[in-house]
């Protein structure tokens, strides 16, 4: 069957798909990562030790897929951040700040009424990959 180019990732250090998906898909000169919540790679669990925690878990989670597949977090694009408490918009940024360099990514921050296991946030980024082949 012909899978139009594209490449399923799974790294070791993210947490596994809990469904009908992959951690992140590689086609053409992109990368899709799928979003990210803060789960612990290890436990499985979800981290419910604060906000501020569960944004640097769920970024820590994206960057293990990135690196994972040969890539950093400069070469990221465009990241969508779904947040359940938009009242915590300043927050994310100061955590996010700690992730990324300028130029930063375009991105979008949704608040949502939910996420997946009673998650505060999921991050999902796109990369351009070509320069790196």
């Amino acid at each position: 069957m012909d899978n139009g180019g594209k490449k399923g990732i799974l790294v070791e250090s993210a947490p596994k798909p809990v469904g009908p998906y992959s951690q992140a898909v590689e086609s053409g000169c992109f990368m899709f990562v799928s979003g990210q919540i803060p789960i612990d790679p290890e436990t499985g669990a979800l981290e419910r030790d604060g906000f501020r925690e569960a944004a640097r878990r769920a970024l820590e989670n994206l960057k293990a897929i990135v690196e994972g597949a040969g890539y950093s977090m400069d070469d990221i694009v465009k990241v969508t951040v779904y947040i359940t408490d938009i009242e915590r918009f300043s927050e994310f940024n100061e955590i996010y700040k700690e992730y990324f360099n300028r130029p930063y990514p375009a991105r979008a921050v949704v608040g949502v009424a939910a996420l997946p296991l009673g998650a505060p946030l999921e991050v999902e980024a796109v990369l351009y990959t070509c320069r790196k082949k």
